[in-house]
């Protein structure tokens, strides 16, 4: 159904997936003025995967006024995720944070504040993306739904108007295309792709219902379930109080030459783990085994004239870090701020389109890194080490296998956002403590029994990156050196501020402690002086910061325990997916 008929909009977007309603929302959330329009060829609701979330969407959410319609919802609140992965077969929990601090009582519907901003959504996208898009028109945005694009009119590298098949000729100032692996403008346009040789993998899946799970506690609070085979991987997410979707996912070659029916493939591997059936047991399985190929992938460039490339069109990464609804949502905020600021004229226009264009990709190809290596220690690759160097070398780095092994905690672990550390759910120490887990091998950190730190600037080049805040990209100076950058923003700038005053380990925890005071609840402090030392980690890995000990002065004590309150093997009776119990 069409529901407008202009044919001139600011935006026109096409898909109203999450990508495309979260960029049509956070453009109207800031700039009510606009004429958004969404063309979407499905007719919402309707199933798609890629369920389960990460934290920083719901920051998103909250932004654009979304997250307590997602919340009344009553999908699952995801606290983390179980394993079995790794050197053995006993299943391990990741959290998002520890379990004490979330209530024996997760009441809902709740508010975004407290434990609940570290939190995310365990989704069924049949309901979450219409959530989304209807969001999207309540704010303003013209939605055309069962609306398919016949074609694109171009010129050069510019976009003159799209054609609907309902005879429909529309144009606009910006053109976005938000259409995932269909890539109409994409495609129109040219833009080529560049796909990685180590994860060329195919996904099958199918849903299970079950009235009798409402009564049960975790559908508040649960994890995702991860199972290891021998040649791939299970997933297990609760989508909803009645549902869950499972699905499993292994290299396109190993099906190819197994001979197997999708069928074939998804039974055997569903029947080989006792807690996914044990999970299922009492299930109703709607019978209809979907397949996706899950190939990792990145646009040469997600630009041109006057369009753009968003979400999974723009770059894929592999799902075992189920980062594709976090990638495209938070990338959706970056694309509509970087409109927002070409129409206020006040910054370079290079410098915008070079920014969106870099922080996507690279954003795209640090979760495929890192979820290489994620393979690697599953038995896929037989040697870990020399799989990382081959994943540097794929990005251009000679390193060493153990060079590489280390350069993957830094290189490959840039900032989601900018001024933190992190990647997949996982910051800093949890990437060693991953390594440590999947190798055996302890976790080594550069600043540990050190306690002077100096600030290293020498060579460095003082440029800006850009902060989002409230509509704007703020200009915000960063230090760039080779292939590594210092964002002065974040945690970065506290600890830059700190080193600035001092090198004395004593006075720059200090002075981070009563910084962070100033800024958050006292329960938060702690975390915030954690997370700010892997922060310190990463400077020291990069030479940003050159540390050394000083006799007869406290040193920092750091380093990765095996178990520990964010990442731990499953104890006996312990609930896998229950956070108490």
């Amino acid at each position: 159904m069409v529901t407008s008929v202009a044919e001139h909009y600011d935006v026109a977007i096409i898909g109203g997936g999450p990508g495309g309603a979260t960029t049509a929302a956070v453009l109207l959330k800031h700039n009510p003025d606009l004429r958004v329009a969404v063309f979407e060829r499905e007719v919402f609701p309707r199933d798609h995967i890629g369920e389960s979330q990460l934290p920083p969407i719901s920051a998103v959410l909250h932004e654009i006024g979304c997250w307590e319609k997602v919340e009344r919802a009553g999908f699952p609140v995801k606290i983390g995720a179980t394993f079995t992965w790794g050197k053995t077969t006993d299943p391990w929990i990741f959290e998002f944070l520890p379990v004490a601090n979330i209530p024996q009582e997760v009441e809902r519907p709740g508010r975004y504040q407290g434990w609940r901003v570290q939190t995310a959504f365990q989704v069924d996208r049949s309901t979450y993306d219409k959530i989304l898009l209807d969001h999207a028109a309540e704010l303003g945005a013209f939605v055309s739904q069962g609306c398919r694009i016949k074609a694109i009119h171009r010129a050069g590298d510019r976009v003159d108007a799209i054609e609907t098949e309902d005879g429909r000729r529309v144009t606009a100032r910006y053109f976005v295309d938000a259409s995932g692996n269909a890539a109409i403008l994409r495609k129109a346009m040219g833009i080529e792709v560049t796909v990685p040789t180590l994860l060329k993998n195919v996904a099958f899946w199918d849903y299970y219902t079950d009235p009798a799970w409402a009564d049960e506690d975790d559908a508040k609070a649960t994890r995702i379930h991860i199972r290891s085979l021998p040649y791939g991987w299970i997933w297990c997410i609760r989508i909803g109080p009645t549902r869950f979707s499972v699905g499993m996912v292994c290299p396109a070659e190993y099906y190819k030459e197994s001979g197997k029916t999708p069928e074939q493939m998804y039974d055997e591997a569903i029947a080989s783990d006792k807690d996914v059936v044990r999970i299922l047991s009492r299930a109703t399985r709607r019978g209809e085994v979907e397949r996706t190929t899950d190939w990792s992938y990145v646009v040469d460039r997600t630009y041109g004239e006057n369009w753009f490339l968003v979400g999974e069109v723009a770059g894929f990464a592999d799902p075992i870090l189920s980062a594709g609804l976090t990638l495209t949502q938070t990338g959706a905020r970056e694309l509509a701020y970087t409109i927002l600021e070409l129409d206020r004229g006040r910054l370079d226009r290079p410098w915008l389109l070079h920014r969106y264009d870099e922080v996507q990709r690279r954003r795209v190809i640090q979760h495929m890194r890192f979820a290489e290596y994620w393979y690697s220690a599953n038995g896929i690759f037989e040697n870990i080490r020399e799989n990382c160097a081959r994943i540097a070398a794929d990005a251009g780095l000679k390193l060493s296998p153990q060079q590489a092994f280390q350069w993957l905690a830094r290189g490959g672990l840039e900032d989601d956002f900018p001024g933190q550390v992190g990647i997949g759910g996982y910051d800093l120490a949890a990437v060693k403590q991953l390594m440590q887990r999947f190798t055996g091998d302890k976790a080594k950190w550069q600043i540990a029994g050190k306690n002077v730190f100096k600030l290293n600037l020498a060579n460095a080049e003082k440029t800006t990156y850009g902060r989002l805040e409230n509509g704007r990209i703020i200009p915000t100076p960063c230090y760039v050196r080779g292939t590594t950058r210092l964002p002065l923003m974040g945690v970065f700038a506290d600890l830059v501020e700190a080193l600035e005053q001092s090198s004395d380990i004593e006075t720059i925890t200090e002075y981070l402690r009563k910084n962070a005071s100033l800024k958050m609840a006292p329960e938060h402090i702690q975390v915030t002086i954690q997370h700010a030392l892997g922060c310190l980690e990463v400077m020291a890995l990069n030479y940003w910061v050159l540390c050394s000990t000083r006799k007869g002065r406290p040193a920092l004590d750091v380093e990765s325990p095996i178990e520990g309150a964010i990442m731990h093997t499953v104890a006996e009776g312990e609930s896998i997916t229950m956070p108490h119990g």
